[in-house]
């Protein structure tokens, strides 16, 4: 991937600068209040830059899924609020994203300020990434910092749209995100050790597909195990299978032994009549099989020695995935002795996809101790499957500013 200018590469003071964040973050339902502000606290060290270089800071984000309309439950108000409390300085906040009420807010604006525009998903024409949508939130600014790794898979119009008409830089966690990703992609150190989990094959196919080209173990977890078990013959009681895709899996276990992959499924898994915190549970060997009635929420003990020891000499690792019903304590296990063994290992670097699997992480109170936690589910899944990203190549090169008018 070429590389891209970044906030260090760009004069700041006194330029209106329209970053693109991601403040997508869970509300109370009946309060409207965040409740949980990782990835607010993810985009203050490029808002503080930026204003502490005398720019004037006018960030630009989606929130929920509003359809294209002004939805009230999805306003940015209270995310305004606690980025307040939490940088320490004023936010203020404008009920629209175009129009006459933002430019006067703009230019209101001194060297410095931090100013957050309203929901852009309230229009149809960011996520239909309109030109002259795009054109009408450049005019705001002199630069634009794509800092929202989250949406960095998608061409929408507050981040490749602006680029058409704005020179567009990384901010910091955006930077760091291709930085790390790419590296895991293009040139990691051996033994690389690839952890997936989560529900479906479907969802993890085309980086199943990339990764075995690179990776030299893939060690495979969460419900999705069971559509490979059953490939191969087992029997996995009333765990849940995508039984159309059990070709597929036949088909991948093919590649992996071709290409000399060490593909690596469960031996054992917890498993319970139904998926409830307290029920009976058992541990059950893959090779005796799952009795009907019963279904594998978890891998078991036996599993995470064999991961242990698949992970011990690792350089690189990527996890993306929980390996059970991490939400349920008893179904947590599996999930959390993984996530430690991979905190114990200092001599590696190790990426946490994020979504569930950076859910789980921060659960057990380890994301301090691994190398990267991304914040993008979606995006680092389609960026480790190697496809392109809008948001990130819509970023000036280092070599020759492009997208200036």
């Amino acid at each position: 991937m070429a590389k891209k200018l970044t906030l260090k590469d760009v004069e700041l003071k006194g330029k209106r600068v329209l970053v693109r964040v991601d403040f997508n973050v869970p509300l109370d339902k009946t309060t409207g209040e965040v409740t949980d502000d990782t990835r607010i606290v993810a985009a203050i060290p490029t808002i503080e830059y930026i204003t502490e270089k005398g720019g004037k800071a006018i960030l630009v984000s989606h929130l929920g899924r509003p359809k294209g309309s002004k939805d009230p439950k999805y306003t940015l108000k209270n995310v305004a609020f606690r980025l307040e409390k939490l940088i320490g300085k004023p936010v203020k906040f404008v009920g629209d994203c175009i129009g006459p009420e933002v430019e006067k807010a703009v230019s209101d604006m001194k060297d410095g300020e931090i100013l957050l525009l309203e929901n852009v998903r309230f229009y149809p024409e960011e996520e239909k990434n309109n030109p002259e949508f795009a054109a009408k939130l450049a005019a705001f600014a002199d630069i634009h910092v794509n800092d929202a790794f989250g949406t960095a898979h998608r061409g929408h119009a507050s981040n490749a749209g602006v680029a058409a008409h704005l020179v567009s830089v990384a901010g910091f966690l955006m930077e760091k995100e291709v930085e790390m990703l790419s590296m895991a992609i293009e040139n990691p150190e051996h033994p690389y050790v690839v952890i997936l989990g989560g529900a479906k094959v479907s969802d993890k196919i085309g980086v199943i597909t990339n990764l075995l080209e690179k990776a030299d173990r893939i060690l495979i977890g969460g419900a999705m195990m069971f559509t490979f078990l059953k490939a191969l013959g087992r029997n996995v009681g009333d765990s849940l299978v995508e039984d159309d895709k059990l070709e597929l899996a036949r088909e991948i276990l093919d590649k992996a032994s071709i290409k000399k992959v060490d593909f690596v499924l469960p031996v054992d898994a917890v498993t319970a009549r139904e998926i409830a915190p307290g029920v009976e549970k058992k541990v059950v060997m893959i090779d005796d099989g799952i009795p009907a009635g019963w279904k594998g929420l978890d891998i078991g003990p036996k599993t995470v020695e064999l991961f242990e020891s698949k992970l011990a000499d690792a350089k690189t690792v990527v996890w993306n995935g929980p390996l059970g019903v991490f939400e349920i304590d008893d179904f947590a296990k599996g999930t959390e002795t993984i996530a430690k063994a991979l905190a114990a290992l200092k001599n590696a670097v190790t990426i946490i996809g994020g979504g569930d699997s950076a859910a789980a992480i921060n659960k057990f109170g380890l994301a301090g101790e691994v190398s990267h936690v991304s914040t993008g589910g979606g995006a680092s899944l389609e960026m480790l499957e190697g496809r392109e990203m809008p948001g990130i190549e819509s970023l000036a090169n280092t070599t020759g500013k492009k997208n200036e008018d």
